[in-house]
């Protein structure tokens, strides 16, 4: 409109000046006016420079990573245009810029960046019952959902703890996990995992006796069996397993001194009552008398505690028909029955020897001489203990000191 108006008033002014211009002469000049011949001259009128608005503009803006703008007048001359992010970025920099005079935009370019860490969730925390016979429960779980508020992109995501699936022991644990977006922006989750025990009432030993157990001794699907010293037999339930009820099964047996059986038809009959319990050192000697046999008889009187501890029992054959003499502690043996006991053992009546047998009735060691206790433990020890005797050994070491 203003532009409009400026034209017309120098169209007007124009035409107002023309019918005022006069015949134009100088006296003196030596010439006159020429009544046919006018020359106009017109005094010329400076003009205001006419501005083009319309053809002020700027530069196209260029778009901007993850973000975008909008214009009030596209590129004209005092356009504004605002810039905005997508969803998960932050505007860094001018938030609008203004077309100016110069055709440059004010300001300078903003950019979008992501500063908002992912979202992640972790599964719930839960509860595992050990398995049986076990201090450990296998536990799985699935993975953490995850999410990034900008482009959705999930670089890393990184497991601190044991993986899904896992034996995990007795106790709390703790699973954390850790995600990572393109812009290295993280955010952490964690959940717990525990593992219970079911446990039965810790069971003592029988007196006269021991526990071997399986496991800790005390869990859920252990099994303890009942074993008796040296001299002892077991009545009652051999062995108990503790329950998911957390209770023992069956009743505790007792340990009850070994009665011998001496009255039997024959040698087979009595050594069937030592087989896997007892072992059996069986001396003789052709009279009582005899220096070999009271020396030996005398130290191992002295060393009982020993003995019993390593579950050997003395069967003695001593003299010659018919005054021989056959015994086991206080106990007679039968004639017959000492005979037939020479006769498998190769045992003679001439002079002093001695044969060690082990509990499955094997001839293990021969003596001709006495010898001292401590000879006969240390064979013992190092050749026929079975691994439950080798563990109550070493916990019963000093018993007999």
């Amino acid at each position: 409109m203003a532009i409009q108006l400026t034209r017309r008033g120098a169209l007007s002014l124009l035409l107002f000046l023309t019918p005022t211009v006069m015949p134009t002469w100088y006296a003196g000049s030596g010439y006159y006016p020429d009544e046919s011949y006018n020359e106009v001259y017109a005094e010329e009128v400076p003009q205001t420079p006419i501005l083009d608005y319309q053809e002020m503009r700027c530069h196209a803006l260029p778009f901007i990573t993850s973000g975008t703008y909008t214009c009030t007048n596209g590129v004209l001359l005092d356009s504004r245009c605002d810039y905005s992010c997508s969803s998960g970025y932050h505007l860094e920099g001018d938030r609008s810029r203004i077309c100016m005079e110069d055709g440059r935009w004010s300001g300078g370019e903003p950019v979008c960046v992501d500063i908002d860490p992912p979202k992640i969730r972790c599964p719930h925390s839960r509860e595992k019952m050990a398995e049986p016979e076990k201090l450990t429960a296998r536990v799985y779980w699935d993975p953490p959902l995850v999410k990034d508020s900008a482009d959705g992109t999930i670089t890393r995501l990184i497991l601190r703890g044991p993986e899904p699936g896992s034996h995990f022991p007795e106790g709390e644990h703790v699973i954390r996990y850790t995600a990572y977006d393109r812009a290295y922006n993280r955010a952490s989750c964690k959940f717990i995992v525990k593992v219970q025990v079911r446990r039965c009432p810790t069971l003592k030993p029988p007196q006269h006796g021991y526990l071997t157990c399986t496991s800790v001794g005390d869990n859920y699907g252990a099994t303890c069996e009942y074993h008796c010293d040296g001299g002892y037999e077991r009545q009652g339930t051999p062995s108990r397993v503790c329950q998911s009820s957390r209770q023992w099964s069956g009743s505790p047996p007792i340990c009850t001194p070994m009665k011998i059986n001496v009255n039997v038809n024959s040698a087979a009959g009595l050594l069937d009552q030592f087989y896997e319990k007892r072992r059996l050192l069986i001396i003789s000697a052709p009279d009582p008398s005899n220096r070999y046999y009271k020396m030996q008889i005398s130290m191992l009187q002295q060393s009982t505690c020993g003995l019993d501890l390593r579950h050997v029992t003395i069967i003695e054959l001593v003299g010659q028909p018919p005054q021989e003499v056959g015994r086991i502690r206080e106990q007679q043996l039968s004639a017959n029955i000492i005979e037939e006991l020479r006769q498998f053992q190769h045992l003679t009546r001439s002079y002093f020897n001695m044969v060690l047998i082990d509990k499955q009735g094997v001839d293990r060691e021969r003596y001709m001489e006495p010898v001292t206790p401590e000879e006969i433990f240390t064979f013992i020890d190092d050749y026929l203990l079975s691994n439950e005797e080798l563990i109550q050994r070493r916990e019963q070491r000093d018993i007999c000191d």
